[in-house]
């Protein structure tokens, strides 16, 4: 049986970024999550998707995300399909994505979309009649920050006050995705990086009024010493789809910021933990001794997508 929600239905919402949702329907997913990974941990079967149809579509290539929304969807019964951009149309010169979105939300129960632009996850949940759900854009990755704050719920208890420091590229996917769920649930946030690679100053506007009424703290930084007392410390690699022609000078200025043993002893706390949204590049974006040490919590976190994207489609869909 599934978690009692108190506030208004979550049934046919769509999730493209964690600033359309509240801190306590949030606060329900995570919730939710944790209630079918020990149903998944105690080996129980449930079929809650049954003759249900999910369409995947993907520009970009995958391996948690695809792996997270089909198995979990498919374990409940249901039925997920796979469209890479040589499967269908969309966007293209034959047809627009809003009729594509049409004829999607006429085919199948739910949509996810993993991509280049925000706009066009956004133009499938406008025009589909179906949740949509962002597996990744260049604005935001909710997913995956759902299951970075279940994994550090899973080390230190309530997140509320926690610190979690990301390290690296401050404008990436990840980074504003943590800026906004981290407002939103009064988690103090830092980001660590070069000014050149700031985070958009717009979201961090929105996002500080957020956290003052949560109680937590945003703050940018270019210092690493800022890593004291984080329960966390994040990174993503530092190089994006698309970006590799400065792949070079883009080494160049985040060596500094590598995720290695030292930083990880600059925080003061032997509890802390190190996470990464994968894939990782040993020896740029963070060491060996830190992936693969004691301190690592990258694959619970890893595992972590399937039992929160589970829980964001139970919760909108059934």
């Amino acid at each position: 049986m599934m978690l009692a929600m108190e506030t208004k239905t979550l049934k046919g919402r769509s999730l493209l970024t964690w600033l359309d949702y509240s801190s306590e329907e949030i606060r329900y997913f995570l919730d939710l999550s944790k209630q079918v990974k020990a149903e998944k941990q105690h080996g129980e079967i449930h079929q809650r998707f049954a003759g249900k149809t999910l369409a995947m579509l993907f520009e970009k290539r995958s391996t948690r995300t695809r792996s997270s929304f089909e198995t979990s969807f498919g374990e409940e019964g249901g039925h997920p399909v796979f469209l890479s951009m040589a499967d269908i149309h969309l966007g293209g010169t034959k047809e627009t994505i809003e009729d594509s979105a049409r004829v999607l939300g006429r085919m199948y129960s739910a949509i996810e979309f993993r991509g280049f632009k925000q706009s066009t996850v956004e133009a499938l949940a406008k025009y589909s009649g179906v949740p949509v759900y962002n597996g990744l854009t260049d604005d935001f990755h909710p997913t995956q920050v759902l299951a970075d704050i279940l994994t550090m719920e899973e080390n230190f208890g309530s997140c509320t006050g926690q610190k979690l420091c990301f390290v690296g590229d401050g404008r990436n996917n990840v980074a504003r995705s943590l800026m906004v769920i981290c407002a939103k649930l009064g988690i103090n946030f830092t980001i660590i990086t070069p000014p050149s690679l700031n985070p958009d100053p717009v979201l961090v506007k929105i996002c500080k009024p957020i956290a003052t009424e949560s109680g937590s703290k945003i703050e940018i930084s270019v210092d690493t010493g800022e890593v004291k007392g984080a329960n966390a410390l994040y990174t993503d690699v530092w190089v994006s789809m698309g970006e590799e022609s400065i792949r070079e000078e883009r080494i160049k200025l985040l060596t500094p910021y590598q995720v290695n043993q030292s930083l990880m002893d600059k925080t003061g706390r032997k509890d802390c933990i190190f996470l990464h949204c994968l894939p990782a590049i040993r020896g740029e974006d963070v060491s060996a001794e830190v992936i693969d040490g004691k301190q690592s919590r990258v694959w619970d976190e890893a595992e972590n997508r399937k039992h929160t994207i589970k829980a964001i489609m139970l919760a909108t869909i059934t």
